[in-house]
């Protein structure tokens, strides 16, 4: 009889399947291998079995210990899985960037979830890689997999998904495309392919901000995929190009995926498949393309699924009606540059700032720009700050931090001047976003001179 003795059994062994419609501008031959199918839905399964495997040789996990780890979701899955059958504890620590339907998933496995904010660099306290290191410290038993620098995450690639990928294609891959987070999946599926044939060519496909092309780590918006560090587990002599991929387009495929193949999928994985064909387009019919899709969409239904959750970040654009990207280029290029001040920034700077740009209230953001939305912590209006300053002469000399209201609310590029109007009932401005990042701001006097331009006669 054909019965597994546990789930755990199940990992590993995925299908390759091509996708006729998506590809059907590429001459080579060009294949997905779905991750999605084990258990836990994702490729992280693989290595979560093999770093607690590891652990426990090595007497780092003993029985009734906590696994504590930092995830954007799908390696937390894959340990909770394995905890689960082996009596181990969970506790997850997460941005507030991924998906609720991931922090509910991880919680119906029965793991304690912490949730961070994704706009602070890696050595603050608040990080989520921060807070996973306090937790390790304070919760007695507990062991860290640390999957950034645990060697055992591509080893458990190398063993299991490398070598069935050149099973599966009959050893005539010629080029495998997976995205890099913590590098793991792409480093160890690279050495075993390039063992057997070193003329097999690895790319990595990496959202535009992220370190591995050549960003900063910041801002992008697809989860799981990409990092602002370089993790010991990412190999990058074994890698032979690295493609950027830019939120909208990773988005995009995504939901084209499942409209045309039937592929329900994750961000990260149209992000790959994008990178996929950029390259696919220079192959031809001798070349066989495998682009890895580590899992499933069913984590992103409230976002990449969602058109109320993507419209408003400008990566949708309304069929009907005038859409904001008008009045933004009826603005002209000067008139629609974002102003802003950062929080520390003086009050009375932010004031001068207004005056000498004609502006009369402007976001507060952290960093510098491109911006993540995440990252604009609130405004700060003339009324609001003659009002303050009125009060208290010395609020001048003041972090705006100390005394900004609220972000002004956001509308998306794509979105239509209708619902801007019914967002101006409840404020004089707003901040329009567009591919997930902060643009510019328009005020009710910006679209009224839209509506009725001057007109000139001579």
């Amino acid at each position: 009889m054909e019965i597994a003795d546990s789930v755990i059994e199940l990992i590993g062994n995925t299908p390759l399947v091509r996708v006729p419609k998506i590809a059907a501008d590429v001459s080579c031959d060009f294949v997905l291998k779905l991750e999605m199918t084990n258990p836990g839905g994702s490729s992280k399964d693989r290595p979560a079995l093999a770093m607690i495997d590891a652990a426990e040789e090595a007497g780092l996990l003993k029985p009734g210990g906590t696994i504590v780890e930092p995830t954007s979701g799908n390696t937390g899955v894959g340990l909770a899985i394995v905890a689960n059958q082996r009596g181990y504890k969970c506790v997850f620590v997460m941005t507030d960037k991924v998906a609720p339907e991931k922090v509910d998933l991880l919680r119906a496995y029965g793991a304690e979830v912490v949730v961070c904010p994704v706009a602070v660099a890696p050595e603050d306290p608040q990080s989520y890689y921060s807070t996973a290191e306090r937790l390790v410290n304070e919760i007695p038993g507990a062991y860290r997999p640390d999957q950034y620098s645990n060697q055992t995450n591509p080893a458990a690639h190398y063993a299991t998904t490398g070598p069935e990928i050149w099973r599966q294609t009959d050893g005539k891959i010629t080029h495998f495309v997976a995205g890099a987070g913590t590098g793991g999946t792409i480093s160890g599926v690279a050495k075993y392919l390039k063992e057997q044939n070193p003329d097999i060519k690895i790319i990595a496909g990496d959202p535009e901000a992220s370190v591995f092309s050549g960003g900063s780590g910041r801002p992008y918006l697809v989860e799981g995929v990409g990092e602002d560090f370089w993790p010991t587990t990412y190999h990058h002599d074994l890698v032979d190009e690295v493609v950027p991929v830019s939120d909208a387009d990773s988005f995009a495929m995504t939901r084209k995926i499942a409209q045309e193949e039937g592929l329900l999928l994750g961000g990260s994985c149209g992000l790959a498949v994008v990178a996929g064909l950029k390259v696919a387009e220079r192959l031809g019919p001798d070349d066989l393309m495998v682009v890895l899709t580590p899992d499933s969409g069913r984590g992103y239904l409230s976002k990449v699924f969602n058109d109320d959750y993507l419209a408003p970040l400008g990566f949708l654009k309304s069929e009907t009606g005038i859409c904001i990207s008008e009045v933004v280029k009826a603005k002209g290029d000067k008139n629609s540059e974002l102003i802003y001040v950062n929080p520390e920034t003086p009050v009375r700077e932010a004031v001068e700032l207004m005056r000498e740009r004609g502006v009369s209230q402007v976001p507060v953001a952290k960093n510098e720009p491109p911006f993540a939305v995440a990252e604009i912590s609130g405004a700060v209006s003339e009324l609001q700050l003659m009002n303050a300053a009125f009060a208290d002469e010395s609020v001048l000399d003041k972090p705006v931090e100390h005394v900004m209201a609220p972000g002004l609310p956001t509308i998306g590029i794509g979105q239509t001047v209708q619902t801007a109007v019914d967002l101006f009932e409840n404020s004089n401005a707003l901040l329009v976003i567009e591919g997930g990042q902060p643009l510019t701001v328009i005020s009710h006097t910006d679209v009224l001179e839209f509506l009725s331009p001057t007109t000139t006669t001579e």
